[in-house]
């Protein structure tokens, strides 16, 4: 089951998915099927490679008006081909890519992901981001490449691949991470809404209904779930809400840092006090008036 979702970081929508099979155990196709019809199109989708069927994917959820920013993938779809099919979508991809045949172009020689990261970049600060570098893959597409310390083998390193070369090491661990929403949502699906062992059946067809039930039914408890529990729910109010916070944050921060100064002017000689005062008005006259109506009516004083 090949499934396409959408998430923002804190709701996941399935969007599409294809139920893939091969030749010899795909029953029902037949030149008895109207070509017209979504069932027989269904089928003929179903025995592609899955490569293949991804673009197709990513741009019937385009064309219904659901917008991304970035496609994420795991190792198996992180190759070649469907990076560049999917970047002349004009989207980013952001994966994790495996030490296969796959080559970099680094200094004009055509290196391996192992040997690619002999030319990689150490990073400094978080002990689990290694190393990164900007390359270009065989095909042609930039790359920016994060190496990061495998948590389960800590002897080894994964690697995480982004055709938007502008993002920063972190920034790239992070959207990547949210990946892991589809994940959270197969073990829902088969755990909890029994998308295996509520129906079985022979019929093509029927798995596909039976499939689409099940991602409709998630659909609709993570609907309401965003609506019972997630503050953003609250659209505007929410950001207004969270800005005005950080403003009042702001703003007690700026008041504490001038009454420290004043005690500070307490403990010094009337000379030093017009200098510091002089200097601190002067300051004060040229800051914007939404930003002195914030600062104690003291600090203002003579």
């Amino acid at each position: 089951m090949l499934t396409l979702g959408w998430s923002d970081g804190a709701t996941f929508m399935p969007i599409d998915f294809a139920l893939l099979s091969s030749k010899n155990r795909l029953n029902g196709i037949s030149d008895h099927i109207d070509k017209r019809s979504s069932g027989y199109r269904r089928r003929v989708e179903a025995l592609k490679p899955s490569p293949e069927v991804i673009p197709p994917m990513i741009q019937r959820a385009l064309d219904s008006g659901i917008d991304a920013s970035y496609i994420l993938m795991d190792t198996w779809f992180t190759q070649l081909p469907l990076i560049k099919a999917i970047t002349d979508q004009g989207l980013d991809i952001i994966g994790m890519v495996k030490n296969l045949k796959q080559r970099y172009v680094v200094n004009g020689e055509r290196v391996s992901l192992k040997e690619l990261y002999r030319f990689a970049t150490p990073a400094t600060g978080k002990k689990d981001l290694l190393r990164s570098i900007h390359t270009v893959q065989a095909n042609g597409v930039s790359v920016k490449v994060v190496l990061v310390r495998n948590r389960n083998k800590k002897s080894d390193w994964l690697a995480i691949l982004s055709t938007d070369c502008t993002l920063s090491n972190n920034e790239i661990i992070r959207i990547f991470g949210i990946r892991w929403d589809i994940e959270v949502f197969f073990k829902t699906t088969k755990s909890f809404l029994r998308l295996q062992k509520e129906f079985q059946g022979r019929s093509y067809d029927a798995l596909i209904s039976h499939t689409t039930i099940v991602f409709t039914r998630y659909i609709v408890l993570s609907w309401q779930n965003r609506c019972s529990t997630d503050d953003r729910t609250l659209g505007g109010m929410f950001y207004e809400l969270s800005d005005e916070i950080n403003d009042l944050d702001w703003a007690v921060a700026l008041q504490q840092l001038i009454v420290l100064l004043e005690d500070a002017l307490k403990a010094s000689n009337k000379k030093v006090q017009k200098l510091i005062k002089s200097q601190l008005q002067q300051w004060i006259v040229g800051l914007p008036n939404y930003i002195k109506a914030y600062l104690p009516i003291s600090a203002c004083e003579s």
